[in-house]
């Protein structure tokens, strides 16, 4: 399916979004959630914090699928999940 980006300013960890929309008539309704996962967190056998991250999204609950990962800072990195 493509793809629409909506810029939604102020979004925090833990920020549920419902995001209703019209296709052809027919409403849709698609759910995404923010988290924020923080490099402190990490087990201290991964010094890299790709296989981190790898690690956090292996475990992440299955009906939320991966959506974006946005820029990482020092201390963490913003992930957005769309509900499947």
């Amino acid at each position: 399916m493509a793809e629409i980006v909506i810029n939604i300013p102020d979004v925090k960890p833990h920020d549920l979004i419902e995001i209703e929309a019209r296709v052809n008539g027919e409403t849709r309704v698609y759910h995404y959630r923010v988290e924020m996962f923080a490099w402190e967190d990490c087990e201290p056998h991964y010094s890299d914090r790709a296989l981190c991250l790898k690690e956090h999204l292996a475990h992440y609950d299955e009906n939320w699928k991966l959506s974006q990962i946005g820029a990482a800072t020092e201390k963490s990195v913003q992930v957005i999940f769309k509900q499947e």
